[in-house]
């Protein structure tokens, strides 16, 4: 196992490298164009495999992370500062996650996260612990909008697989613990989407796109898997890639092959999952101390998306009109539930009730009400930093998706 150390660092694309940038979209579609070939010899995407109807994601959930407590702050420092040891920063966690069930509990939720309390990072602190991936310290971090991130990246440095000593492993058996029969304890993963964009595969170790996405995908069904193992039946997958292909859509050949092979890479996790294990995904547009990074309608993704996927649910961004209106989700014509990320993670003020009301009754033009569900767009806390609200404010916002929903879907 990795020696555990607190992760300093962003999404590093490059130095001085802005998601905005069409230069960097357009290198990252010419990097997958290699993959624009007929697919004979590859399994096609069944969407008649076994897909079952199921109760989650519940009418009111969430995407995952939240405010990072005091206490657990205090004892990240003195980690990281040498005055605590793993063994005491570990006992800490799971003390804030003790209670972090709990306030989950009482706020109405039934599916219950760690808050992503262990990690510092939604997505590096996963990657960087898969075998062939390391962490480190670039020259800049990532810009993110007008605020530059921590500087922390990962980085190819070898063979890709799945590590049995990943500490996600460990992260999820004690939350199930905490969580017993209490409700269900969820869980998220980065997509294995995050690990495609420019400049992340090292074309010495992996000269051809295609094995190095064959080693990232059986990397991901195994760990899928020992999670499953471990007693995880909700698990999600959390995607900025669509939020990116959404931001930097185009009618070449090129965007083309990239919108299908982030569809291939999920959807072989998908086939290959237990089939009692809920599986979902959250779209996500950036989200760094109440700050986007990408904009887009879903209209250009929405049928490898909706259509060549088959998540048993698809968390979305809309809590503003930087991801377009609903028509998209004619597209989805899967069993499982579309949630509509409606209430803001962002900003502490309430939604009004009626409006959201308004909007989830649009939202059932395309997709019937009995597969609709409500969240917020995104988690409060994507980094250890977290959003620009407190947490009063925060399960504030928790209720309020509790109760709008109990409203819209008395019988749930």
């Amino acid at each position: 196992m990795r020696e555990r150390t607190l992760n300093q660092g962003g999404i590093t694309m490059s130095n001085h490298t802005s998601l905005h940038s069409n230069v960097q979209g357009r290198i990252f579609f010419t990097a997958l164009s290699c993959l624009i070939k007929n697919n004979n010899g590859k399994k096609e995407n069944n969407m008649t495999t076994a897909q079952k109807t199921t109760t989650l994601p519940f009418r009111a959930d969430h995407v995952g992370s939240f405010l990072r407590t005091e206490p657990l702050k205090d004892a990240r420092l003195k980690f990281a500062a040498g005055e605590i040891d793993a063994a005491a920063l570990d006992q800490i966690e799971t003390e804030e996650i003790t209670k972090l069930v709990k306030d989950q509990k009482e706020n109405g939720l039934k599916g219950f996260t760690d808050g992503e309390f262990r990690r510092s990072w939604w997505h590096i602190d996963f990657i960087e612990n898969l075998n062939g991936f390391e962490g480190y310290v670039p020259e800049h971090g990532y810009d993110f909008g007008d605020v530059e991130v921590r500087k922390y990246a990962f980085r190819n440095v070898g063979k890709i697989s799945f590590n049995p000593n990943h500490p996600f492993l460990a992260a999820f058996k004690s939350l199930n613990e905490i969580v017993g029969d209490q409700g269900v304890a969820k869980f998220t993963i980065p997509s294995p989407n995050e690990v495609f964009y420019p400049g992340y595969r090292n074309e010495e170790i992996y000269p051809s796109v295609e094995a190095y996405q064959a080693d990232v995908q059986q990397a991901y069904i195994d760990t899928v898997q020992a999670l499953y193992n471990l007693g995880c039946r909700y698990l999600q997958l959390d995607d900025v890639h669509w939020g990116f292909l959404c931001n930097f859509a185009d009618d070449s050949e090129e965007y083309k092959a990239s919108k299908r092979v982030a569809a291939e890479n999920v959807q072989a996790i998908i086939e290959a999952k237990p089939a009692d294990l809920v599986l979902t995904t959250h779209v996500c547009r950036g989200n760094y101390k109440s700050h986007h990074s990408l904009e887009g309608a879903y209209d250009p993704i929405a049928e490898e998306l909706f259509e060549q996927t088959s998540f048993d649910g698809y968390f979305l961004e809309y809590d503003t009109d930087r991801s377009g209106g609903f028509e998209p989700l004619a597209y989805f014509k899967g069993k499982g539930r579309i949630v509509l990320g409606l209430v803001t993670s962002k900003t502490a003020e309430l939604e009004d009730k009626e409006e959201i009301k308004a909007r989830i009754k649009e939202a059932s033009k395309y997709v019937p009400l009995d597969q609709l569900a409500l969240s917020t767009q995104c988690g409060f806390a994507s980094t250890e930093e977290g959003n620009l609200l407190t947490e009063e404010e925060q399960w504030a916002k928790v209720r309020h998706v509790v109760e709008i929903s109990k409203e819209v879907w008395p019988e749930n």
